[in-house]
């Protein structure tokens, strides 16, 4: 813009971790408006759609009677704007998943959280949509890492991803511990898929596959060295419930590793022909 160019106004650089400021707030709601809000005049009038999402917002989220939401379509609007504009940072994130995750048509929430992450991104939110949900990933190829991961054909592993998502990016109460256990156990899925043997541990499973995929030593020896600890009695399962310092670094940083490193795992295995499959 010409302002921050001349230095006449101030460049945004702090990203937003645990506050959300007007600007961000106020194009959030821009964005609701413009997929959800605007179509609506009275409730009679509504849609099917937002008919089932006012009553799941109602029931749901404000737990209160639905037989106290308005007729009028103006008054729930206003009802809905002064809830929104009163929350506190982490309850607008709630909010925003809420609808997403409960308007009928898919394809409108599709939309909806490739808007909203394009807001987050212009006003330095540390948050993004992925999965569906809202956390703290701040580079695109983590996302994107991230999001390959979950859309696994392999139902373990996209769960074991999904669930460790779903621990990080807890808002209210977030799991770190539990977050980098799903993490590790994703790799696992993997690897004993590879490796044909759902009793072997990380290590051994490694060691089964660095021929049949053409792992690199070095690479194996790496990622051996890394996961190890996850193996035996002195293994991340009981390791972790001794530590008290686990934050969202560990968790953010295991789950876009173990992401990463299944992604390249599917990948070797698919073009060395290798099905992957459990005996």
């Amino acid at each position: 813009m010409f302002s921050h160019r001349k230095g006449l106004k101030k460049v945004k650089t702090e990203i937003q971790i645990d506050s959300m400021d007007i600007e961000l707030r106020n194009r959030l709601w821009d964005v609701l408006e413009y997929f959800y809000w605007r179509e609506s005049r009275n409730l009679d009038d509504c849609t099917a759609e937002m008919r089932t999402l006012l009553h799941r917002l109602w029931h749901s989220f404000f737990k209160e009677p639905v037989d106290t939401i308005p007729r009028s379509w103006y008054m729930i609007y206003d009802q809905i704007r002064k809830i929104y504009f009163e929350y506190d940072w982490n309850e607008v994130y709630d909010f925003l998943e809420f609808v997403a995750e409960n308007y009928p048509i898919s394809n409108t929430n599709v939309k909806f959280m490739e808007r909203v992450n394009g807001v987050l991104k212009e006003e330095l939110s540390a948050y993004h949509f992925v999965g569906g949900q809202i956390t703290q990933i701040t580079s695109e190829e983590e996302i994107t890492e991230i999001e390959e991961a979950l859309s696994s054909p392999h139902e373990t592993i996209s769960e074991h991803i999904g669930t460790a998502l779903k621990f990080m990016s807890d808002r209210k109460s977030p799991n770190y511990r539990n977050s980098i256990k799903e993490s590790i156990s994703a790799v696992e899925a993997i690897c004993k898929l590879i490796a044909h043997d759902k009793k072997a541990k990380l290590g051994q499973a490694l060691s089964r596959i660095k021929e049949k995929i053409g792992l690199h030593e070095a690479l194996k020896k790496a990622f051996s060295s890394y996961y190890g600890y996850t193996s035996g009695a002195e293994g991340i399962r009981h390791a972790l419930s001794k530590e008290s310092n686990i934050d969202f670094e560990d968790a953010k940083f295991m789950l876009v590793s173990c992401s990463a490193f299944v992604n390249y795992l599917t990948v070797k295995a698919s073009k060395a022909g290798i099905e992957l499959k459990l005996n």
